[in-house]
């Protein structure tokens, strides 16, 4: 009779969890699934802090466009009344257009340091983006991650609460004690939080998929879609760091740096040169009527030269600042070869430990823990083992499978660390 009374409460429980992930999990939000190689695709085409570093690129034209300007010419005009109404003196005019000859190459300096800042910041928009699609990459590899995190969760949870429900019955039949039975049930209870706290973190995952693709939060979710199973590389760490020294994009930057400081020394060593102030100028005078020296009216013209007195190339500051600006980014420039060297050989012994911790999960641990905590709700369920060893085998097989996941993840991460440091990129799932 026993035997047909759990067949009968088993099918009960069984037919109910079906129905017990939707309960459990939020899923009526808008989600819209989606795979990686759109995904990125969609990153850089809508990505807005990615679309505000382009404008880079339009303010560097305009400014090799306000570097190709010439000094502008000043006119100016002039009236004189001499004051002498009783002796009828009479009045003036004049008019002058004055201009600055720029010399020493002041233009073609100013013109060289603006284009050499078009090219910087060309090369950080690569290194920008060299970041962005890293940093994207990971984040949806987060949301993967935490997707099935919420899976074991749940389906422990589940296992649980089956396995609660059952000792209820067996506790009303007299198999178990009602400590054992009151254990299994908090056991479940505490799982469900569990459930609660991973079903937020993989929606604060989604949410910031959102953000990447420069979405509203009313529109639906990313749902990423991919697994772990395709991050396996081999690499040569010399020839990674080789690859690096040779396509970071910020070590390229910095070594545009030297280019810029070495064009400013230039115009900062074309400043000093003086230059000419040409003018021309007309004026007319009108014509006096007394009769003590009576003057017809008069029109002049007046050509001039001015050489300005450079004082200030007694202090050379600018010059000196440029000359110093130069050294500090050839240092610079050394330092980031080394730091790049530092990065990608880091990157690399990361990357083979997680390789090897993946290997050794792949060698049948994570199905030793199942079969481990399947033979124990075996025993169980025929009261050849405690609650507590149930739980104990329970909680083991948990932390295997998150073990396995996050382990996965830092596979996959540390693949694209190894890339965004080497400055490569082949990774496609």
């Amino acid at each position: 009779m026993k035997k047909y009374i759990k067949s009968f409460f088993g099918i009960i429980i069984l037919g109910s969890i079906s129905s017990l992930h939707a309960q459990i999990i939020d899923t009526a939000f808008a989600k819209q699934p989606l795979d990686y190689p759109t995904y990125l695709s969609l990153v850089g085409k809508n990505n807005l802090a990615y679309s505000a570093e382009k404008f880079n690129l339009n303010i560097a034209d305009a400014e090799i466009q306000t570097a190709g300007i010439f000094p502008n010419p000043e006119l100016g005009f002039g009236w004189a009344d001499n004051g002498q109404r009783r002796m009828n003196m009479g009045y003036g005019f004049n008019s002058e257009l004055t201009w600055t000859l720029e010399l020493g190459g002041k233009r073609k300096a100013r013109i060289d340091v603006a284009k050499n800042q078009k090219e910087l910041a060309h090369l950080l928009l690569d290194d920008y983006f060299r970041n962005l699609r890293a940093d994207a990459t990971l984040a949806f590899l987060s949301g993967i991650q935490n997707r099935l995190l919420l899976e074991v969760q749940s389906s422990s949870y589940q296992q649980m609460k089956q396995l609660a429900e059952s000792d209820n019955i067996r506790f009303k039949l007299g198999a178990i004690s009602e400590v054992d039975a009151r254990q299994s049930k908090l056991e479940a209870g505490t799982m469900l939080n569990d459930v609660f706290a991973a079903e937020a973190k993989w929606k604060a995952s989604l949410s910031n998929l959102s953000l990447l693709l420069g979405r509203s939060q009313n529109d639906a979710f990313i749902d990423p879609k991919g697994d772990f199973s395709d991050f396996d590389r081999d690499f040569s760490l010399q020839e990674l760091i080789l690859t690096a020294q040779n396509n970071r994009s910020d070590l390229k930057v910095a070594l545009q740096n030297k280019s810029i400081a070495s064009s400013v020394l230039k115009l900062a060593k074309a400043n000093r040169a003086i230059d000419l102030g040409l003018s021309l100028g007309a004026s007319y005078a009108s014509y006096v009527r007394n009769a003590i020296a009576p003057t017809p009216s008069t029109t002049g013209i007046n050509v001039g030269v001015s050489i300005p007195l450079k004082f200030s190339n007694n202090r050379p500051g600018e010059l000196l600042a440029a000359k110093y600006t130069l050294q500090q980014s050839e240092q610079q420039y050394k330092q980031t070869e080394l730091e790049i060297q530092s990065e990608v050989t880091q990157a690399y012994f990361t990357y083979i430990a997680a390789q090897k911790q993946v290997k050794q999960f792949n060698t049948g641990l994570l199905k030793e823990a199942k079969t481990i905590l399947d033979g124990k709700i075996y025993s169980y369920k025929r009261g050849e083992s405690s609650i507590l060893e149930l739980l104990t085998a329970q909680k083991t097989y948990n932390e295997v499978q998150q073990n396995y996941h996050e382990v996965n993840y830092e596979f996959a991460a540390a693949l694209v660390e190894l890339e965004r440091t080497a400055g490569i990129w082949d990774i496609n799932f």
